[in-house]
């Protein structure tokens, strides 16, 4: 949910404004995943002890403030560090109000002598609060984070003989803590020296060098094995006028690697510590990606990962080929994706760019002219999906929706059934999986921190474990055994548009190989790939009606309630239309199985009540033309959707029609669901509200 940054230069020549621009422009790219506060941790001057004092800046709000806050600071901007890390935060609140105070860093005393960025929930702090006030800590601030840094203060401080190094003092830190974390830690005592760890909250790491790098790899250790370098200067391998300001109290790691040997002996490198890969790509393409209960020590210009094994912590690391290394990788995602070029806002470009995303989707999997699909990702294990009991579809918010659209083609396809699953509430019920189950997680962001909960859930029972995510290199998509990337390219709005058409065009594709071996579907599998090939050219021709829908957003611009209603696959339709609308206008909004009109929720119809159907000239025509002429006789004034093949026959029961063109009935709520994103998009404008971030949510839900 939050969001980290971190920039470290060794023998990189770079001044302090340059460091805060950095940080600022790494929390704007992170910025979707939270904008309740924002902060930064940089050096300032010394105090009367000798120590770099840690300056913190806070400000509530958006990061915006946060610049305007730094650009008024009276520090010296020009001041230029040879060695220098700054840590950076944008906060979704979780524990405490938005305030400056709940704001992170998070330091550990007035001092600072210990700051942590931090990105998801500590469950036992509490009794970790109750044991370190005990001990004459004063904590200031409601958040669960202070607790980390309180508490490396504490054992800093039991370490009387200041023998422990960074590493292993965040190494005892974090063998305390129970829940889902990543952490990166800056402290006074070890200045130009970066701690960051993860268990269960994505981190990476950037590496930017100006040659090539020494090795593809990082090696891992399991052990704490540290000695002392004999000398600063030879461990930094320069001469004196590149030291940096203050040396640490650590020396060199036995287990460092050095990632860039130049023919000057000198190791000049920048590393970017984020939550995604969107705030690192314009600095550099190589980052290694850590695993849980990963430790990376960055001092000196190198790099050491330690795996640390806790007692009563269980991490499934059999998705991790070698266990002894992590593997520097290479970015795909370009800069230009990340813009917003010429829109208003992400959310208006990631509707607009459904044509093309729908394409990528399609691209190398859909052979149009043989008629023939193929998800490499799924090949070796297709024959296995065939055979299984049940298929389990588990996955949250947008992602559910999609998965409910796609189901009943499933079921068609494969003739086994399926079942669609709430991630939060299939693990409330421990939901008995078996061997012979196959179980999907679908996540635009790889990352959602239920679904990857039931992910290893599954797992450990001995289920076939699917990934279909957005994000490359994700969590989802590194621990589950098969996968799908969607290639729908990056989203930034905070409510999915793109990947959910693109969730459902996959789910399709998938479907469609499950009938490869049925003669009697060809004839529909042929068709539904005929009608893939017509599916971005339909899109276009939906997307022209967004003036006609931004007029109709005045009408809807005072109500305060709206029902959205459709039956067959048009109800996850209506579901993901309604959980748009709550997301962007704040209006009670509910999507309504129109099968169930008559058991409840016809009550709620009358002349003042907003009603939207979906009716498409499907097999359930009759049945949600009925449900039509029954919201109608109770005065009901329905805006209806429909395809030009039916708007004759429903166009005299609406008040206004939205007309979309026609497609094969299972692609359908493709083309319907737009109307629907353009209508909550314009909504939001009418009402003056950030439609990229709206209140008290954020992209990737990496908290239970």
């Amino acid at each position: 949910m939050c969001g980290i940054f971190a920039y470290l230069n060794h023998l990189v020549p770079v001044d302090r404004k340059h460091v805060m621009e950095v940080l600022i422009n790494g929390l704007q790219r992170l910025e979707y995943r939270g904008y309740d506060s924002a902060g930064i941790g940089i050096d300032g001057d010394f105090n009367d002890d000798g120590l770099l004092v840690t300056r913190l800046l806070k400000a509530q709000g958006k990061v915006a403030k946060l610049k305007e806050l730094c650009d008024a600071d009276d520090l010296d901007k020009e001041e230029v560090f040879h060695c220098h890390l700054g840590i950076a935060h944008t906060r979704w609140a979780t524990h405490g109000e938005p305030s400056e105070r709940n704001c992170h860093p998070q330091p550990s005393n007035a001092a600072t002598e210990f700051c942590v960025v931090h990105n998801g929930i500590i469950t036992n702090y509490r009794e970790l609060k109750s044991f370190l006030e005990a001990k004459g800590h004063v904590f200031v601030s409601d958040t669960d984070t202070e607790v980390v840094s309180k508490l490396l203060q504490h054992i800093y401080n039991l370490d009387t003989k200041k023998q422990m190094s960074f590493r292993e003092i965040a190494e005892n830190v974090v063998s305390q803590l129970e829940g889902a974390f990543a952490l990166v830690i800056k402290s006074v005592h070890f200045p130009n020296e970066a701690v960051a760890c993860r268990r269960g909250s994505p981190l990476l790491i950037g590496i930017k060098a100006s040659g090539e790098l020494g090795t593809g790899k990082v090696p891992v250790a399991a052990g704490t094995v540290f000695e002392n370098a004999s000398s600063k200067d030879a461990a930094v391998g320069v001469g004196s006028s590149h030291l940096p300001r203050a040396m640490s109290a650590s020396g060199r790691l036995s287990s460092m690697t050095n990632l860039n040997l130049s023919n000057e002996g000198m190791n000049a490198i920048e590393y970017f510590l984020a939550s995604d890969a969107s705030a690192i790509v314009e600095h550099t393409r190589r980052v290694i990606y850590l695993e849980d209960n990963d430790v990376a020590h960055i001092a000196l210009g190198e790099i050491a990962i330690h795996r640390i094994k806790i007692d009563g912590v269980s991490v499934d690391d059999s998705h991790i080929k070698d266990d002894s290394s992590r593997e520097i990788q290479h970015l795909e995602v370009e800069i230009q994706q990340l813009m917003r070029g010429n829109y208003n806002h992400y959310m208006q470009k990631e509707i607009f760019e459904q044509p093309e995303s729908l394409l990528n989707t399609m691209r190398g999997r859909v052979n149009f002219k043989d008629l023939f699909v193929q998800l490499g990702g799924l090949v070796n294990d297709i024959s296995t999906m065939r055979r299984c009991r049940r298929m389990m579809f588990i996955s949250c918010g947008t992602s559910y929706h999609s998965t409910l659209a796609a189901r009943a083609f499933i079921e068609e396809m494969s003739e086994i059934p399926v079942g669609v699953e709430l991630a939060s509430d299939f693990m409330d019920r421990a939901t008995p999986i078996f061997r012979d189950d196959v179980c999907f997680f679908v996540s635009q962001s790889g990352e959602t921190a239920d679904t990857l909960n039931t992910l290893r859930y599954c797992k450990s029972r001995g289920a076939l474990c699917v990934g279909i995510v957005n994000t490359v290199g994700s969590t989802i998509s590194r621990e589950s055994h098969c996968g799908v990337h969607l290639n729908a390219g990056p989203e930034i709005g905070v409510a999915s548009t793109k990947a959910y058409t693109s969730q459902i065009v996959a789910l399709t594709i998938f479907a469609l190989m499950m009938a490869k071996d049925s003669i009697s579907l060809q004839n529909r599998v042929q068709d539904v790939i005929k009608s893939l090939n017509d599916l971005p050219e339909l899109v276009k021709e939906v997307l022209k009606l967004d003036e006609q829908i931004k007029e109709l957003a005045k009408d809807f611009k005072e109500e305060r309630s709206l029902l959205v209603m459709g039956r067959g696959y048009q109800y996850a339709t209506c579901l993901e239309g309604a959980l748009k609308i709550k997301e962007l206008t704040y209006m009670h909004s509910e999507g309504i199985l129109s099968g169930e009109l008559k058991h409840g929720p016809l009550a709620l119809i009358d002349e003042d009540m907003p009603v939207i159907m979906i009716v498409i000239n499907d097999k359930t025509f009759t049945k949600s033309q009925n449900a039509l002429e029954q919201v109608c006789a109770r005065k009901g004034r329905p805006i209806v959707i429909c395809t030009d093949e039916c708007k004759d026959l429903v166009q005299k029961y609406a008040y206004k029609s939205i007309v979309v063109p026609a497609i094969t009935d299972c692609l359908q709520s493709i083309l319907a669901v737009i109307p629907l994103q353009l209508l909550s998009y314009h909504l939001a404008l009418e009402k003056g509200y950030n439609v990229d971030f709206p209140r008290n949510l954020a992209k990737s839900v990496t908290v239970e």
